[in-house]
């Protein structure tokens, strides 16, 4: 199945350090307006390159490491 940049998802390089939001929400399987909110907020990290908008691919477990951090927090109260 392919996504709305044409490819498939195991096609997408691996070798890849920025991401662009979209790849970015498809990693995280979130929607790409949920993904640019995070952004926005600052909760995912992200950097320009000229005018767009990437997401470096370490800052992916970054997040999710929050959010378990969050979730155990919550949990332990």
């Amino acid at each position: 199945m392919k996504d709305l940049t044409g490819t498939a998802p195991e096609n997408i390089d691996p070798t890849l350090i920025l991401l662009t939001v979209e790849e970015a929400a498809r990693r995280l399987r979130i929607g790409r307006t949920t993904c640019f909110a995070l952004i926005a907020s600052g909760e995912i990290e992200s950097v320009t390159v000229g005018r767009l908008r990437r997401v470096p691919v370490d800052a992916l477990p970054v997040y999710v490491a929050q959010l378990r951090t969050a979730s155990r927090t919550l949990q332990a109260a």
